[in-house]
């Protein structure tokens, strides 16, 4: 996907994640197919190594070619005094990176420091006020309890994250495939983005990178949560995760059904209809299939919104 700055352009699926003191690993990573890429001054990078890979990212980022997919660096948490830090290395490159992701966000406050810090970081490369986004990581229990607020905070935030390893860890339980043990935080973090009118969140990554089955369990189920994608934390989990998001044929096939159906009888004055299997159909309903459509291209879904419509 090519890299670009309109919050509502940005598809992430799929955000393979990759260690800021590895410069050699980011230009493979922008090439392995993912939709985005996340370069981690956080958690990937030991402490030792916190300045080295500050000067490192910017060379390499500078480095990409222009069809990149869309880049995203995760700084340190904003109650560190490394973010400040982070944010003055990475202003050579601002202009390349897309999204700015906030670990251990667990307040609005959070956000409001890390805009404030972008804001002064664009300032100095010269760019455009706020054209670099935000995505709160939500990873603590008060993350979860705040994070319609936190997901309202600021407008530079384009949608949510959610990270299951420190939550586990704060829960006291063990992140599965599954995930019954973090069903309510997860559920909690999708209504959350919807209320705040941001696009669907990121489901945090499976951690098991041998686990191919349970990988696809668990971005099947963050699909049928509402979650938009996955953090991926290896290439070979990229076309797992990339495939559970994607709508299936049967799916597309509904969704066009659907649309026409929809369609014919709007032209006829009618926004309620059954289709010939029983299917009941409303606007609701109607909006989904387009929205189903749109998620693999304008050219599937041409027709407004039927809400925009009779607006």
């Amino acid at each position: 996907m090519t890299s670009t700055s309109g919050p509502t352009a940005l598809r992430l699926r799929t955000l393979l994640f990759v260690p800021g003191d590895r410069p050699d690993r980011i230009p493979k990573a922008a090439a392995a197919g993912a939709d985005g890429i996340a370069v981690d001054l956080e958690d990937a990078v030991a402490v030792s190594r916190k300045e080295a890979a500050r000067q490192a990212v910017a060379p390499a980022l500078a480095s990409l070619p222009s069809n990149r997919p869309v880049i995203a660096v995760r700084i340190n948490a904003v109650d560190t005094d490394l973010a400040e830090a982070d944010l003055d290395a990475l202003e050579p490159v601002l202009d390349r990176i897309d999204l700015v992701i906030v670990p251990m966000c667990s307040s609005p406050s959070a956000v409001a420091t890390a805009s404030a810090l972008l804001a002064r970081a664009e300032t100095r490369a010269g760019l455009e006020p706020g054209r670099t986004r935000i995505v709160p990581l939500i990873e603590t229990a008060v993350g979860i309890a705040e994070a319609r607020d936190i997901a309202a905070a600021d407008v530079r935030v384009h949608t949510l994250a959610f990270g299951p390893a420190d939550l586990s860890r704060e829960l006291g339980v063990t992140p599965t495939a599954d995930g019954e043990e973090l069903f309510v935080a997860r559920s909690q973090l999708v209504l959350a983005a919807a209320a705040a009118g941001r696009p669907k969140p990121i489901d945090g990554p499976h951690l098991d990178l041998d686990d191919v089955e349970g990988l696809r369990r668990s971005a099947a189920l963050a699909r049928r949560l509402g979650f938009g994608g996955k953090q991926v934390l290896h290439p070979r989990q990229i076309p797992v995760v990339a495939a559970a998001f994607a709508p299936s044929a049967e799916e597309l096939r509904w969704a066009r059904r659907v649309v026409e159906a929809f369609r014919n009888a709007e032209a006829d004055g009618v926004s309620s209809i059954r289709l010939d299997d029983g299917t009941f159909i409303d606007y609701p309903i109607a909006h989904r299939a387009r929205a189903l459509l749109a998620e693999e291209g304008p050219g599937l879904a041409t027709e407004q919104s039927p809400r925009t419509a009779h607006a």
